[in-house]
C-alpha cells in the first residue's frame, strides 16, 4: 500500500494532494479506475500504446551531471566543426 508522511505543520490539504500526484504518478488510481469493468484486449492494447510516453518521461527523465556535461562537451565541439 502506497502512502506518504505528514510533515509537522503542513496542511491536510496538501498532504492529500501530495498522495493523490504520487498515486496518479504511479498510475494506481487508474488501474482501480479500469479495473471496475471489463476491458477489451484491443482497448487495452490502444490505452497502453496512449500512457506509454508518459510513463517513460516519468521513468526517464533525471539526468546525472556528469552526463549533461558530456552532452554539453560534444554540442561545443560539433558547434566548433561546423564553424570551419
Amino acid at each position: 500500500m502506497r502512502g506518504i508522511s505528514v510533515k509537522k505543520g503542513e496542511a491536510v490539504d496538501r498532504a492529500l494532494k501530495r498522495l493523490k500526484t504520487k498515486l496518479d504518478t504511479e498510475g494506481i488510481l487508474e488501474e482501480i479506475r479500469r479495473r471496475r469493468a471489463h476491458e477489451s484486449t484491443a482497448k487495452r492494447k490502444i490505452r497502453k500504446a496512449r500512457t506509454a510516453p508518459k510513463r517513460n518521461k516519468v521513468r526517464w527523465s533525471y539526468t546525472s551531471p556528469a552526463s549533461d556535461a558530456a552532452k554539453a562537451a560534444a554540442a561545443a565541439e560539433a558547434q566548433a566543426q561546423s564553424q570551419d
